[in-house]
C-alpha cells in the first residue's frame, strides 16, 4: 500500500523548526523531502539539548534536529552565487511544493519567489512560514514562537494567575510544531486544488495567525468585549469537579466534570460522601462561593493516597480525569505505548534510537518516521544527478564552491 504522498516531491529551503516540522511530517507521510542548506547548514544544527545518557556516542547525536529533519535529503548550495540560485531552480521545475521561510526580500534576491517559481512551474505549491503575516504594518517582521505565538497572541498572558501573575515560559518549539501542521493542511489542500485545476498556489500561515487560532474559543468572545482573560488560580475555578489537586506523593491530578451529576461520584471516590449532607455545600453555587474552602479540602483528601492508587479508584468510579505527568513520565506511559507514540529509528552506526511520531494515523497504510535526519550536504551529489544536472557540472560547482557534499 502506497504512503500518502508517495510520489510527490518537496523542495525546502528553512531553517529552526517550524517550516522544517511540516516538512517532516510530509516525509513521514512519504514525499521526497530535499532540505536545501547553505554550506555552513541549517543554524539549529548542534543547538539542542543532549540527552543525559551514558552513551557518549548516543549523547553526541542531534536528536533535536532530528525530529524535525528526518527523512529528508540535505544538500548544500551557496544561495549567493547566480549558478546556486539556478540549481535550486531546476530542482523547482519537476518539484510539487516549495517549502520556505525566507523573507520575502531574500525570496525576491534568491529568485525564489513564487511569481518567479510559477512562471516556470505553473503547477506548483509555493509554501512561506512566518512570523506575523506577509501583509500590514508588521508583514514579514522575524519572529519565534516565543515572541509571536506566545507573546503578542495574548497566550503567554491568558496563561497568568491575575494581573501580577508571572509570564510563564513555554517549552522548545511548541508554537513552531503548532504552526507547521497548520501549513502543512493549507499545503494538502493547494496541492489537492492544483491537481484538480492544473493550476499552481500561494499558501502561507504565520506563528502569529496560528497562535490566536488555537485560542479561538477566547477570542470568539473577548474579540467582542476586549475584556482582558487570564488564568484564575484554583481557588477561584468555577467547579471542583473541575480542577487540579496534587496527591499524596507530590504528583497531580487534573478533572474536567460537569458539577451537577459528578458531584456526589467524586465525594464518594474521596472517601468525603459527609459533604454530600453539608448544608455549605448544598448547591452548585454554594460550592463556587467557598472553593477557597473547597479546595484545600480536597487537597487533603487526596493526600491520603498516591497519584496512581488515586487513579484506580477514580477509574472504577467513572470519573473524567488525568495524571499531570512529567515530560519524562511520557514516554514511559502505557497509552502511548499503546498507540506508538515514541517509535524507534535505526541509525547506521549508533544503533536504535527512540522518536517522536506525527499525531496522525492511517488504517490502510503505513506513514511515521522512515530514517534519520540527514547529514549536512549528504545527498548533494545523488539530488543533482536525479534532477539532471551533469557529473561535469556538480564538479564545476563543487570546484567553486557553491555546492558541497559531505
Amino acid at each position: 500500500m502506497p504512503a500518502p504522498l508517495d510520489g510527490i516531491t518537496v523542495i525546502e529551503i528553512d531553517n529552526w523548526m517550524a517550516a522544517p516540522s511540516a516538512g517532516a511530517i510530509m516525509a513521514d507521510l512519504g514525499a521526497r523531502v530535499i532540505k536545501v542548506e547553505p554550506l555552513t547548514g541549517d543554524p539549529m544544527r548542534n543547538t539542542g539539548r543532549s540527552p543525559k545518557i551514558e552513551d557518549e556516542a548516543m549523547k553526541a547525536y542531534d536528536f533535536q534536529f532530528d525530529v524535525d529533519n528526518r527523512g529528508k535529503e540535505s544538500i548544500c548550495i551557496d544561495l549567493t552565487s547566480t549558478d546556486g540560485v539556478a540549481v535550486v531552480q531546476k530542482l523547482c521545475e519537476s518539484a510539487d511544493i516549495f517549502l520556505c521561510n525566507l523573507l520575502a526580500v531574500r525570496q525576491e534576491k534568491y529568485k525564489l519567489d513564487p511569481d518567479t517559481i510559477l512562471s516556470f512551474n505553473p503547477k506548483i505549491v509555493h509554501a512561506t512560514l512566518t512570523g506575523y503575516g506577509t501583509e500590514g504594518s508588521d508583514a514579514w517582521r522575524p519572529g519565534y514562537d516565543v515572541t509571536a505565538f506566545f507573546g503578542r497572541s495574548g497566550l503567554y498572558d491568558s496563561m497568568r494567575e491575575g494581573q501580577d501573575g508571572i509570564v510563564p515560559m513555554a517549552r522548545p518549539a511548541q508554537g513552531d510544531h503548532t504552526t507547521g501542521l497548520a501549513l502543512l493542511a493549507a499545503i494538502l489542500a493547494a496541492l489537492r486544488l492544483a491537481e484538480k485545476t492544473g493550476e499552481g498556489q500561494v499558501v502561507e500561515t504565520s506563528l502569529y495567525e496560528t497562535a490566536v487560532w488555537t485560542q479561538a474559543t477566547d477570542y470568539s468572545v473577548t474579540a467582542m468585549d476586549h475584556a482582558p482573560v487570564r488564568q484564575r488560580s484554583r481557588e477561584q475555578l468555577f467547579l471542583p469537579t473541575a480542577n487540579r489537586y496534587p496527591c499524596g506523593d507530590g504528583k497531580w491530578v487534573v478533572f474536567n466534570m460537569p458539577e451537577v451529576s459528578a458531584w456526589p461520584k467524586f465525594c464518594k471516590a474521596i472517601n468525603r460522601e459527609a459533604w454530600l449532607e453539608d448544608e455549605r455545600f448544598v448547591d452548585v453555587r454554594s460550592r463556587f462561593r467557598l472553593m477557597h474552602t473547597l479546595v484545600p479540602m480536597v487537597d487533603e483528601a487526596l493526600s491520603e493516597k498516591s497519584r496512581d492508587e488515586w487513579g484506580i479508584i477514580f477509574d472504577a468510579a467513572g470519573l473524567i480525569w488525568g495524571p499531570v505527568l512529567g515530560l519524562h513520565e511520557v514516554p514511559q506511559d502505557s497509552q502511548a505505548k499503546d498507540i506508538g507514540l515514541f517509535p524507534t529509528l535505526q541509525h547506521e552506526t549508533l544503533g536504535e534510537y527512540r522518536t517522536v511520531n506525527i499525531p496522525m494515523r492511517f488504517r490502510n497504510t503505513s506513514v511515521g518516521p522512515r530514517s534519520r535526519s540527514p547529514k549536512l550536504g549528504e545527498h548533494t551529489d545523488k539530488v543533482l544527478a536525479d534532477f539532471g544536472i551533469e557529473n561535469e557540472t556538480i564538479s564545476k560547482l563543487k570546484d567553486s564552491n557553491i555546492i558541497s557534499q559531505t
